[in-house]
């Protein structure tokens, strides 16, 4: 995300870091635009305390000093405490996957943003945690994993949210564990394990559990369990007229695929 700050032209004044949580990014993010006032907002207030705590003393001061400290504010992404038109820039890092309806939470970011604006966000796509789905599949045929919107679809929802000329992209991302119960922890821990209504929640009884590990060998790959995640990124401007539009009236959409020349 920081080095895709490289391509873009950033707009002048305040950023907001639509769900911050430790601040890590946070702190790299004002560094890299030390004239930006930040905002960081996240839904856990107890996640802004912790925050708000690990800003270096010194940082802190010297950024009170040219008026750019960081304010730490609790609030939803899809409901926003923040005045419209206020803002230059909305950052999301890996926040958007936790919201039940993405489309609501474009909206907001939309409206906080100022004419010119830019949104910059990531995002997980729908082959994040695939081999957990396939696992789940073998033990019960039942969901274990949020199901999360394609690129395509996303780009959609920023149209017609009222961003101009979006451009998506992605990677994909393999993290491998030892055992399939280092990984089923890890997951369970970070929220990542979850089931639509109508099926079994979390990892179900000890007999479930049992078999969703011994399906999970299933998945292992030279000695190791691993686990795959999609990392969808967009951008896109709040237009100061109106979205880009083609000859023939339909607003445009660019998608950039890995390997492809752009």
């Amino acid at each position: 995300m920081l080095e895709r700050l490289d391509l873009v032209r950033v707009p002048d004044g305040p950023v907001l870091d639509a769900g911050c949580a430790t601040g890590k990014v946070t702190r790299l993010l004002a560094r890299r635009l030390p004239d930006a006032p930040v905002v960081a907002l996240d839904a856990s207030a107890k996640m802004i305390d912790i925050a708000r705590a690990a800003t270096p003393l010194l940082a802190g001061m010297a950024a009170r000093w040219k008026g750019t400290s960081t304010r730490w504010i609790a609030g939803e992404v899809h409901a926003l405490p923040i005045r419209p038109g206020s803002c230059a820039m909305v950052w999301s890092n890996l926040a958007l996957q936790w919201q039940a309806d993405p489309a609501a939470a474009f909206a907001e970011m939309h409206r906080a943003l100022q004419a010119g604006g830019l949104l910059m966000f990531s995002t997980l796509g729908p082959d994040t945690l695939k081999e957990l789905r396939a696992a789940s599949a073998r033990a019960d045929g039942r969901p274990r994993v949020r199901r999360f919107p394609d690129m395509h679809d996303l780009g959609d929802q920023l149209v017609h949210a009222g961003f101009a000329d979006p451009v998506m992209d992605m990677e994909t991302l393999t993290l491998t564990f030892a055992d399939a119960v280092t990984l089923l922890r890890e997951l369970k821990e970070q929220g990542s394990i979850d089931a639509p209504s109508g099926s079994a929640r979390g990892l179900g009884g000890r007999g479930v559990r049992t078999r969703l590990i011994e399906a999970f060998e299933g998945e292992r790959r030279e000695g190791r369990i691993p686990a795959t995640f999609e990392i969808v990124y967009g951008h896109a401007w709040k237009p100061e007229g109106g979205p880009a539009v083609a000859a023939d009236g339909r607003q445009v959409i660019r998608i950039h695929r890995p390997g492809r020349a752009r």
